[in-house]
């Protein structure tokens, strides 16, 4: 099976350690953004993946195809094009000091991309299941109507969508709320992965669910799932992260999946040391799409999906860089973290 996803990857610029941006006079360059670090999660579980972008012609932009090559991952359908390559300034929090990103990806070479950019027969070719994510519509205008465009293709073909509402408000600046374009996109997609602020945000569908608290009561998710479903017929399921927040280092971390019919919550994981937790949901997304394609029950692929996003927190970087064998042995009760010899 060949899954395609598609959206922006930008130069990560992260102060060193648990530093405050500049305390030191430098910033570790990596490379990340939610539809690649999904695209690496299926190669390292040794899917076939694709990834499709619009890059600049420089050398940062070669630069980053040649990581993403190093994982696996399929790049020969990135589209070169004008434009920058977009950037994310990360500061990484500890205790009661959030986390801190700072975006700097205006006039990138997606933000503007528009539809007819991208033939998506070529792009479409061969593919099983198309992955995006509400981050991508949020860029800019041109590339809101690329995405709608994007999903209007993939199921022209009967490809499955799937779709992180990803709900950033800090990129929804060219005048539409995130809500006008993720309702009309949302008609679209099969899988849909959220928190509970996306849901609210993208969406506009709640329940009395107060996003602040770090408890989170799981039988409102039910109620919250199926007004989802009942509000999109074509929509199969739809998996929303649970996750209370304590402090910035120390995360409780779960998940549930409603599909209309049944309801699986997943087991609890307690993070206590959160080295980065930067890329979680990507690595949830990725988790789940393998989950689905490969066991037999969604009880399972769940737990896939959650133990692989609990071992993320645990990797530096956007990407993560586990095996299957490394998920499973979590899923199957091992999370001692004993060295293994």
């Amino acid at each position: 099976m060949k899954v395609l996803t598609f959206g922006e990857i930008m130069l990560r610029l992260k102060a060193p350690g648990h530093e405050r941006f500049f305390q030191s006079p430098m910033l570790e360059a990596t490379f990340g953004g939610g539809e690649a670090n999904v695209a690496i999660s299926l190669a390292n579980y040794g899917m076939d993946a694709e990834f499709l972008t619009v890059l600049p012609k420089n050398d940062i932009a070669e630069c980053c195809i040649r990581e993403l090559r190093y994982f696996g991952v399929d790049t020969k359908k990135i589209v070169r094009s004008e434009g920058r390559m977009g950037i994310y300034y990360l500061e990484g929090g500890a205790n009661q000091l959030p986390s801190k990103v700072v975006y700097d990806r205006a006039y990138s070479s997606i933000a503007l991309a528009k539809p007819g950019d991208i033939d998506w027969d070529k792009a479409f070719e061969g593919v099983d299941w198309f992955h995006i994510t509400g981050i991508t519509p949020a860029i800019s205008e041109s590339a809101m109507e690329l995405s709608l465009e994007a999903v209007k293709e993939a199921k022209k073909r009967n490809i499955t969508v799937s779709c992180d509402l990803n709900y950033r408000k800090n990129l929804w600046k060219y005048g539409k709320k995130a809500s006008e374009v993720m309702r009309e996109l949302a008609k679209y997609v099969d899988v849909a992965i959220a928190n509970e602020e996306d849901v609210q945000k993208s969406l506009e569908i709640t329940v009395d669910v107060n996003v602040e608290s770090g408890e989170l009561d799981r039988k409102k998710y039910k109620a919250l799932g199926n007004k989802v479903l009942e509000s999109y017929p074509n929509m199969k399921c739809i998996a929303i992260t649970l996750r209370e927040s304590h402090s910035a280092d120390w995360n409780g971390w779960a998940a549930c999946l409603n599909d209309g019919k049944d309801f699986y919550v997943s087991k609890k994981y307690e993070i206590r040391d959160i080295i980065d937790r930067v890329g979680g949901g990507d690595s949830f997304a990725g988790g789940l799409i393998y989950g689905l394609n490969q066991y037999e029950d969604k009880q399972s692929a769940l737990e896939f999906a959650v133990a692989a996003s609990c071992l993320k927190h645990s990797v530096i970087g956007d990407f993560n860089r586990v095996s299957v064998s490394d998920v499973e042995k979590l899923m199957g009760g091992d999370g001692t973290g004993r060295v293994q010899r």
